[in-house]
């Protein structure tokens, strides 16, 4: 997992954090991932799979569909 690393936090600002986390019983840490987790990851965002599926179904006829995939090794590019 990630760590975050926050400097020039203001005191008042820390304070507010601490005191939401006291009514939410977790400790600030834990109420700053579910802050971050709830805004930048929220439940109602778009999924492109998801959302590439639903369009697929509403289109139908894609069960018979062949995705020919090529088996070749990966190449680097070749600027030359």
């Amino acid at each position: 997992m990630a760590n975050l690393t926050i400097r020039n936090l203001s005191e008042e600002t820390h304070r507010a954090l601490r005191m939401r986390a006291a009514r939410h019983g977790r400790s600030t840490e834990a109420e700053v991932r579910f802050i971050l987790e709830e805004n930048v990851r929220p439940a109602n965002r778009l999924k492109i799979g998801s959302e590439i599926h639903r369009i697929a179904s509403e289109i139908g006829n894609m069960d018979d569909l062949e995705i020919c995939r090529k088996r070749s090794p990966i190449r680097g590019a070749d600027f030359e």
